[in-house]
């Protein structure tokens, strides 16, 4: 239905239904296993992918709801006066906007980001650490909070502000995308449009939010892992600014929305409970 949800004009509730529906439905015919809670996450981030996207398949009913400024405004006074995305562009851009060494490790570093979270938890779950019900859960609920704020409150990112003159003399280019054409070739675009579904949601980054998230929870399961989680954390959030991907406003609500998350999870942690109790009463049925 996700797939099909254009063509056969499919509502929107029905595609959030669908998406949903799936995770609760391995949960009943399939077994526990560690594999069977693999692929369940794996089904809870296609429906973030899915549902995400939703908004923006009437990008000019979005457009008329898109918030451009006032991440700018929030920006220019914490780079005082001049957007930090901008301040580091022409610090470290080679003359001439040629695509230097930074702009490839940078954009490598980003590229990263789309296994990083998932194999974090799939670290935490071949440990057979204790924790990892409770990890998966808060990295669900990190990218189910960042969806709801991407429907009700569509942001525009840095590269698309400034390509559409929206921050004057702050020019922001988005290097990901040369480093992309020279690196990937023909499979670029494909590879580039199979990931960017929703250009508008930026607010918060999901991205920092997620990367700090399993940090956090590395941490938390072997502090060795712990570590490389925070480098890498620290390494992308600088990407996604020289990168022009996020305003530094954008990484800071990503901190927030973890820290809402880690704040909320024990409240979340009776319902949860409820919740898997009555599914695994089907599945003894199921099976």
């Amino acid at each position: 239905m996700p797939l099909l949800r254009r063509r056969l004009s499919i509502p929107h509730a029905g595609t959030v239904a669908a998406t949903v529906a799936g995770p609760f439905a391995t949960a009943t015919l399939v077994r526990r296993s560690k594999k069977r809670d693999a692929v369940l996450f794996a089904q809870q981030m296609w429906a973030f992918v899915m549902i995400h996207e939703l908004p923006y398949d009437d990008p000019e009913a979005l457009r008329r709801r898109l918030k451009v400024r006032y991440p700018i405004r929030i920006d220019r006074a914490i780079g005082r006066g001049t957007l930090p995305n901008t301040r580091l562009q022409k610090a470290l851009m080679r003359p001439g906007d040629a695509v230097s060494p930074l702009d490839r490790a940078l954009s490598f570093t980003h590229w990263a980001w789309f296994f990083e979270p998932h194999s974090s938890l799939v670290f935490i779950l071949a440990r057979d650490h204790p924790g990892f019900v409770r990890a998966a859960r808060q990295m669900a609920l990190c990218f189910d909070l960042g969806c709801l704020v991407y429907a009700l409150v569509p942001t525009a990112p840095p590269w698309w502000a400034a390509e559409n003159g929206y921050t004057g003399d702050d020019e922001v280019q988005r290097r990901m995308v040369e480093v992309g054409e020279q690196v990937w070739g023909r499979a670029w675009e494909p590879l580039f449009n199979g990931v960017d579904g929703n250009p508008w949601a930026a607010m918060p980054s999901l991205h920092f939010g997620a990367s700090v998230l399993a940090a956090i929870l590395l941490t938390e399961s072997d502090p060795r892992a712990g570590a490389v989680g925070w480098t890498y954390a620290g390494l992308l959030g600088f990407a996604l600014v020289y990168l022009g991907e996020h305003y530094v406003a954008d990484l800071l609500a990503g901190l927030g929305l973890v820290a809402v998350v880690r704040a909320f999870d024990p409240h979340a942690e009776p319902l949860a409970g409820t919740v898997s109790r009555a599914v695994q009463r089907l599945e003894r049925v199921a099976n």
